[in-house]
């Protein structure tokens, strides 16, 4: 952590915070690629002059901005000490963190690290996801509900590849409904196998991120991973595996209830699924929206809402989700219908 120096006043009622960086932290990281971190931070404190004099930073300004800026500066120290890469997405988010009402740290979400390859470590970058992580590891059975770009099936397939590689399972077993597994998916060319690979394909790009491509064809002909549609989970018992069900928007009730009943022993499952993008054809309810009534206060079962707010692909994304759930909510209003809801909630058999 970084050692403040001292804090003094001004003749305009603005106080001088001066923050000593270890000597163990590079400045270059610590301010980022061509100062790209440095300006971040002084973008998000307009009213705060921020210098930096060898390994020292000065902060100057009203008192409550030169209080919360030091704290940023506190938890951006001790996510370089720990060795992530900072950016001005990480101080944005940072400062996301401390400004709202939750009491989860910014060094707590950036520092933990899910999986490492080939250089590359993935890790949560927002407390919702930090929360839907924790969920895996403390639950057998988790549901990641939120919209595209939140990191549902991409940190489930992380987690599971951790738990192969630690030995905690002997399998992955991933799988997707194939919606239109009738009339369209029969005019297309090849085996079943080859119809159904679009409906897989998203899993095959996210394992080929967390392990060796020359590896995996080995793994899944050894049954060490198994990719398949949801219809192939019928009448087995998945025993020391790690299982996920990707789009689960898009089972039936009977479906998802099929599915739940597959776990075996020394087993974790994991769900995820937005509930607004549902392709069911008319009529046909959705697994997942309903399973949220059946399964609520049931041991061991978690469900985790992620928001906009959770969204790490492009900032575009986010406001286009945001754009929708507003014009969701005025025709709901305007027809008396009723829409899943989009916030952010972290919850164990009830809302909070």
């Amino acid at each position: 952590m970084a050692t403040p120096e001292s804090t003094t006043g001004s003749s305009r009622g603005d106080v001088e915070h001066r923050i000593i960086v270890p000597a163990d932290v590079s400045i270059s990281s610590l301010l980022g690629p061509v100062d790209s971190v440095l300006r971040a931070i002084e973008e998000g404190f307009d009213a705060v002059d921020v210098r930096v004099r060898d390994h020292e930073i000065v902060l100057r300004g009203p008192v409550g901005d030169v209080a919360l800026a030091a704290r940023l500066v506190d938890e951006l120290i001790e996510v370089a000490e720990a060795g992530t890469a900072l950016s001005a997405d990480v101080v944005k988010r940072s400062i996301v963190m401390l400004t709202s009402a939750t009491e989860t740290r910014p060094a707590e979400v950036f520092t933990l690290n899910i999986l490492s390859n080939k250089g590359r470590t993935i890790r949560a970058k927002t407390v919702g996801q930090k929360h839907y992580v924790d969920a895996i590891d403390a639950n057998t059975v988790t549901f990641g509900i939120g919209p595209a770009g939140t990191g549902k099936t991409y940190l489930a397939m992380a987690k599971a590849v951790q738990a192969l590689q630690a030995r905690q399972v002997n399998r992955i077993v991933l799988t997707r409904p194939a919606v239109e597994a009738g009339e369209r998916l029969g005019f297309l060319p090849g085996s079943l196998s080859e119809k159904i690979d679009p409906y897989l394909r998203p899993l095959y790009d996210a394992l080929h991120d967390m392990i060796d491509p020359q590896s995996i064809p080995k793994l899944i002909e050894a049954g060490t991973i198994e990719v398949a549609p949801l219809a192939y989970m019928r009448g087995r018992t998945l025993n020391d595996a790690f299982i996920i069900l990707d789009e689960a928007q898009n089972t039936s009730v009977e479906q998802m209830k099929m599915f739940l009943t597959r776990l075996g022993f020394s087993s974790k499952m994991v769900i995820t699924g937005d509930v607004t993008q549902v392709d069911l054809p008319g009529g046909t309810a959705s697994g997942l929206r309903v399973v949220q009534d059946i399964l609520t206060g049931v041991d061991d079962v978690e469900f985790c809402r992620l928001s906009s707010g959770d969204v790490v692909r492009h900032r575009l994304v986010a406001d286009i989700i945001d754009a929708y759930s507003r014009w969701d909510t005025a025709v709901s209003t305007r027809t008396g219908g009723s829409h899943a809801p989009g916030d952010h909630i972290h919850e164990k058999g009830h809302h909070r």
